[in-house]
């Protein structure tokens, strides 16, 4: 299956990569604008295609499909669910979405909270400054995402300076207890299938960087009643905050993948592969793992360079094995080169029976090459190819292959620079 991820610069694109790269029966395709983003290191060509607010997008998309014979494309932004899931019928993959009435309603909050205010707590919405008895109050965008515009205001004269710079805004009632997000999977003739609320503890621009599963009393009917109003299918989420009265109540639904679904996704619930089987009406059973899990997410670095090479010599104490211990993201570069075709060398001066060494961290067959440097000799003695670099912990030794041999040379904390997505 072709599956292209749309656009692939977001944290959603990048959860739905994360999910899928290493299914055995799928080929990602990434694209999106061209700008700075971090799908752009992926280890992937990425397909420049205008946003869905620009002229032609449309037809250009239509002729990525075509040309790469697409089969199912992930919306990847809010704005790009509707806009696809409303074209759907003019493009010749399938979108992996519900259906364009679900997808309108949910953009708007709106229009979600009148959908779903007879089957679900909803905040009180405020139509003027003058129907507003109760301070603070919150406004938000009527079609946002993350925490873009939302704002708590706790008076009447900051509410008309805040409407003056907001368009589109929607006033309701200030919630001030504590937020969850609750992801959700839901077969369409089936309905909801898998429901697991999680703590919102680190926020940043509106993504949950640090997230816990709890339960929460009266949550799965929540699911259940939404899934059914919708006619859900697929991976969707909502959101809920408590009042001031401790009730539950909806902020939000949104009926794509979200960001810190990769808590369930370790769990064993692959959201983004159960949406395209769901798609093709499989018969699904899922399973979780009983254990406690939180996740903590963090920035990742990546690099572009136009570094060459097609041989790698690499030092052993402390550069393989630091503190007695392998060295994970070296071993990780070791194996990405032997997967490109690139010979592995080891250069060392260890004390003791170097194979043996190996063999007991079971390293011995991932070197094309062993030297066992006597003491004193330079290591750049044993290097004979052009096109190569030189990895060790030691200042000194880096310097002497350098100056002496003309390669390219790396400390061990340099070694992520060689590491594809």
């Amino acid at each position: 299956m072709n599956v292209f991820i749309f656009p692939a610069g977001t944290e959603i694109g990048r959860e739905i990569w994360l999910s899928l790269r290493y299914v055995k029966d799928i080929n990602i395709l990434i694209g999106g604008s061209q700008y700075e983003n971090h799908a752009l290191y992926y280890n992937k060509n990425y397909i420049n295609l205008p946003a869905v607010n620009e002229p032609d997008w449309l037809s250009k998309l239509q002729s990525c499909v075509k040309e790469n014979n697409i089969d199912y494309i992930f919306p990847a932004h809010d704005d790009v669910v509707v806009a696809l899931a409303n074209h759907q019928h003019e493009i010749k993959a399938t979108v992996l979405s519900p259906d364009i009435n679900t997808c309108n309603i949910t953009r708007s909050k709106t229009a979600t909270y009148k959908k779903l205010g007879d089957v679900v707590p909803v905040p009180v919405l405020y139509k003027s400054l003058q129907d507003i008895e109760k301070w603070p109050v919150f406004i938000k965008p009527d079609k946002g995402q993350g925490s873009q515009g939302a704002m708590r205001i706790d008076t009447p004269e900051a509410l008309k300076l805040a409407l003056e710079n907001t368009k589109d805004s929607v006033i309701c009632e200030y919630l001030p207890g504590e937020e969850f997000t609750v992801d959700c999977f839901s077969d369409r003739e089936k309905g909801l299938l898998f429901c697991q609320a999680r703590t919102r503890e680190r926020v940043r621009n509106g993504i949950t960087m640090s997230s816990t599963p709890v339960m929460l009393t009266g949550i799965e009917e929540m699911a259940h009643n939404i899934s059914a109003a919708f006619t859900m299918r697929g991976a969707w989420f909502f959101q809920v905050k408590r009042s001031a009265s401790g009730v539950l109540t909806l902020l939000e639904v949104a009926p794509r993948i979200a960001g810190t679904m990769a808590l369930n996704r370790a769990r064993g619930v692959n959201f983004p592969l159960l949406t395209i089987y769901e798609s093709q009406r499989l018969d699904l059973s899922l399973y979780t793992l009983d254990c406690d899990v939180k996740i903590s997410r963090g920035l990742i670095n990546r690099y572009k360079t136009n570094l060459s090479y097609q041989h790698v010599y690499v030092d052993y104490d402390d550069t393989v094995i630091i503190n007695g211990q392998l060295n994970i993201s070296l071993i990780s570069f070791l194996y990405q080169a032997v997967n490109e075709n690139k010979t592995v060398n080891l250069i060392s001066r260890h004390k003791g029976d170097l194979i043996a060494e190996l063999k007991s961290r079971r390293l011995l067959s991932l070197f094309d090459n062993i030297f066992h440097l006597k003491h004193g000799e330079s290591k750049a003695n044993y290097i004979h190819h052009s096109e190569c670099i030189f990895i060790d912990d030691s200042f000194s030794e880096r310097m002497d292959v350098h100056t002496r041999a003309g390669i390219p040379v790396f400390d061990t904390c340099m070694v992520e620079l060689l590491l594809n997505e």
